[in-house]
Parts: structure tokens; C-alpha cells; sequence
């Protein structure tokens, strides 16, 4: 407790850590207030319907994300969500389309066209959901429940909207740029946070009523606690290629001869697949106008989040997002070209060719459980569901929720602990540093 205590006032006493840090609660806070201002034209007291419809299946999920902005008929009802999708799209033509291919090896320039690119994205994106949202609520409120009518609240609606979602965004690369990083991924957290209480407590009721009472919810949060930990090990996870330095005499100066090695991560895409794959899954959910007596067989199907269609594609879908994306953040080529630059090479592996060969199959063969153990991690709260675990609750055991939250508190911890050490501080650890997951984020 006294090295908690020591800790936290050394955190304090860093200027430039204590300003990032109010700023990203200043943000933060924004972004919760903005929450619960509901659209105008829509009366807040009527919204009991919309509420009901979120407690479970895929709206529920739409709910999570959006921090509850979802069920409240918010101005930031969308979320994150559109930018989301609107990342894995470009993401996608960096691989297809040579004009993207070009804009990523522009450095900064090119990220930032690519930047540009995506909010026009989002932009379109948002033209197309908003309306879908605006007819949910047609079928899920009440008439009484809007004030206005017309295309005045339609076209009102759709920008509010719109205008709700790029501000959102504008908050993450804000909290990115001044605060303490992955600003997305933190805003996601924090809309994921805000729900657990309300879940925690609609377990207990559950669960208190029933015949495993009190006891089954202290069960439920044991396993739940186990999870966490072998979600921590997951994020943590590598494989460590050795690397043997040749020697080299510059002057009077002797460099090299000793043994390295590069870390590649089990996990190296992150929790990134699964919101990838998310987002995807919501794709049938939209075309089909939020569901609705008019909902084909296929979006049926797709709205069941306990279905087994459902979990079935999301986890291949998690596999494939998985590869993909470790394909894109970790290049074999690169690093041995690299490798070779320095003078290094792995002992029994020719440099060049052969050395790219044994690092693409080194992850290959890594990626595969890694992928799996994340697609298992993904279904966990529908199994959750099916073992009678509530609704709301079920979505913390495990999926999006569970490794954002630790793959995000890794990083911000580790982005404290970074200005901590440099500052020649304690870090907030006993031994060792705090092990995030480095150079990617969530978003």
C-alpha cells in the first residue's frame, strides 16, 4: 500500500503525465455527458421499449460499444462503430489496391492522406446507419414518443448523427495526440466500464432469485477472474527467436558477437480481429433495417447471438481477421532485410530467402492458436448466456469486452509507467516492466 501510495504522488509530480492525464479524463467525461443527451424531437421519458430491445442479442452489442448511447437515443447513439468500419475497409484496399499500397510507404504524409481518407469514409457510412437507427425507432417507439415528425426530423436526425459520431472521433485523436494514447480504444473502454455496473447488478437480481443465489455469482466471478488472467497471458504471450551477431571491429571499437532475440507475439494482432470481425457481423443486421417481421431466414439467423451460425462465422471470421492483420503488422521481409543490414542472422538459417521462409513459418504456426484461443475467447459470453448466466452480464466473460479492457489498461499502464522511468521513478511494478502490446493498439 505505501509503494501505491509513493507511486501515485510521483505520477503527480510529473507535469507533463498530470496534464495528459486530466485531459484524457476531461475528455472522457465529455464524451459520457454526450451520452445521455438525448436527439432532439424524441421524448426521453418513453424510451422504456428501446431499452428492453438492447438487453440482449446483437443490439445489445451495438449498446456495449456505444457506452449505452445505443438505448438512450443519444446524439452519439452510433459510436465508434462507423469509424471502425470504415478503418477495416481501407485497411482492406492496402492490400488490394496499389494507390493505398503507396500511401502506406509515404510515412506520414501517407497516413495522414489514408487519415482523410477514412473520416470521408465514416462520413458515408453514417449517411447510411443513421437512417437504419432512425427506423428502429419508428418500430420500437411509440408514436407518442416523437415530438417532431416529418423530413425535418429525419434530415435533423441523420446529421446530429452523423455530426455525433465524427466528434467522438475527433475526442479519441485527441485523447491520442494529448493525453495518454489510444484514444479510440480508451473511449471504447469506458463506454464497455459504464455498462458493467448496471450488468453486475442485473446478475445479482438474477442470479439471487434462482436456485444458485448468491453462491452461483460468486462461481460466475471466480471464472471470470481466470479469464481475465488467461486473457492477460494471451496479450502477453511470445516466442523468442534467437539472433546471433557477428562481430565487427570499427576504429578501435568492437560491435556485435553476442546472441539477441526478436519477440514475436502469439497475439500479435491484438484485440483488433474480433472487433474487425464484429463489425461485420452487424453488417446483416443493418440491411435488414434493424430487424422487423420482414427479416429473411439469413439476417435472422445472423441476429441471434447465441445461434450457432452466428457463432460459428464470427469465430472463422476472427481466424481470418487474425492472419490478415498479423500479415499486415509484422513483415518477415522487412526483418530480414533488417537483420542483414546488422550483421545478424538466426543460427542454422541462411540469411535472405531462407531466413524470410523460417520467420513467415515461425508465425504461421504461432498465429495459429493464438487465433483460435481468440475466436474461443470471442464465443465465450454467448456460451455464457446459454449457461444461464444474464444477458448483460454474460458479454464480460470473455469476447470484445473482456480483452479490450485488458489490452487497453496494458497499454495506458505501460504509457505511465513509460514517463514514470524516463523520469527516473519507480515503475508500477515490483520487478520487471509492465508488458503491453507495444507497437499496435486496439484501433
Amino acid at each position: 500500500m505505501k509503494r501505491f501510495i509513493e507511486t501515485i504522488k510521483n505520477i503527480f509530480k510529473i507535469e507533463d503525465l498530470r496534464s495528459r492525464i486530466f485531459i484524457t479524463l476531461g475528455y472522457i467525461l465529455i464524451y459520457r455527458l454526450g451520452a445521455h443527451i438525448v436527439l432532439p424531437g424524441i421524448d426521453p421519458n418513453q424510451l422504456t421499449e428501446l431499452e428492453s430491445q438492447t438487453k440482449e442479442g446483437v443490439l445489445s452489442l451495438l449498446d456495449m460499444f456505444s457506452g449505452g448511447a445505443f438505448s438512450k437515443a443519444s446524439i452519439f447513439a452510433l459510436g465508434i462503430m462507423p469509424y471502425i468500419s470504415a478503418s477495416i475497409v481501407v485497411q482492406l484496399l492496402g492490400i488490394a489496391v496499389p494507390y493505398f499500397q503507396r500511401l502506406q510507404k509515404e510515412g506520414e504524409s501517407g497516413r495522414k492522406k489514408i487519415n482523410q481518407i477514412t473520416r470521408y469514409l465514416t462520413i458515408g457510412i453514417l449517411i447510411i446507419q443513421s437512417p437504419s437507427y432512425i427506423a428502429n425507432l419508428h418500430h420500437t417507439l411509440p408514436s407518442s414518443a416523437f415530438v417532431l415528425q416529418g423530413n425535418f426530423f429525419y434530415i435533423s436526425t441523420v446529421l446530429i448523427l452523423t455530426a455525433g459520431t465524427m466528434f467522438v472521433m475527433w475526442l479519441g485523436e485527441k485523447i491520442t495526440d494529448r493525453g495518454l494514447g489510444n484514444g479510440i480504444s480508451l473511449i471504447i473502454m469506458v463506454g464497455i466500464i459504464a455498462r458493467l455496473p448496471f450488468a453486475f447488478t442485473a446478475e445479482i437480481t438474477t442470479q439471487y432469485k434462482a436456485a444458485g443465489g448468491l453462491l452461483f455469482v460468486l462461481i460466475e466471478l471466480i471464472i471470470l477472474f481466470v479469464i481475465f488472467m488467461v486473457s492477460i497471458a494471451l496479450v502477453q504471450a511470445v516466442r523468442r527467436i534467437p539472433v546471433q551477431y557477428a562481430k565487427r571491429v570499427v576504429g578501435n571499437k568492437q560491435y556485435g558477437g553476442v546472441r539477441q532475440y526478436i519477440p514475436l507475439k502469439v497475439n500479435a494482432a491484438g484485440v483488433m480481429p474480433i472487433i474487425f470481425a464484429q463489425a461485420l457481423m452487424f453488417v446483416p443486421l443493418m440491411i435488414a433495417g434493424f430487424g422487423g417481421e420482414n427479416m429473411g431466414a439469413f439476417a435472422t439467423a445472423f441476429s441471434n447471438y447465441t445461434g450457432f451460425w452466428y457463432n460459428l462465422t464470427f469465430a472463422l471470421l476472427i481466424i481470418v481477421f487474425t492472419y490478415f492483420y498479423t500479415a499486415v503488422t509484422i513483415n518477415p521481409q522487412q526483418m530480414a532485410e533488417d537483420m542483414k543490414k546488422n550483421g545478424g542472422f538466426i543460427p542454422g538459417i541462411k540469411p535472405g530467402k531462407k531466413t524470410v521462409e523460417f520467420l513467415d513459418s515461425i508465425m504461421s504456426k504461432i498465429t495459429l492458436p493464438g487465433s483460435i484461443f481468440l475466436a474461443f475467447i470471442a464465443i465465450m459470453p454467448a456460451l455464457a448466456q446459454l449457461a444461464g448466466v444474464n444477458a448483460q452480464f454474460a458479454q464480460f466473460f470473455g469476447g470484445t469486452s473482456l480483452l479490450i479492457l485488458v489490452g487497453v489498461i496494458l497499454d495506458t499502464l505501460q504509457q505511465i509507467e513509460s514517463h514514470l522511468l524516463m523520469r527516473h521513478y519507480d515503475g508500477l511494478t515490483k520487478s520487471g516492466r509492465i508488458k503491453g502490446r507495444g507497437s499496435y493498439s486496439t484501433i
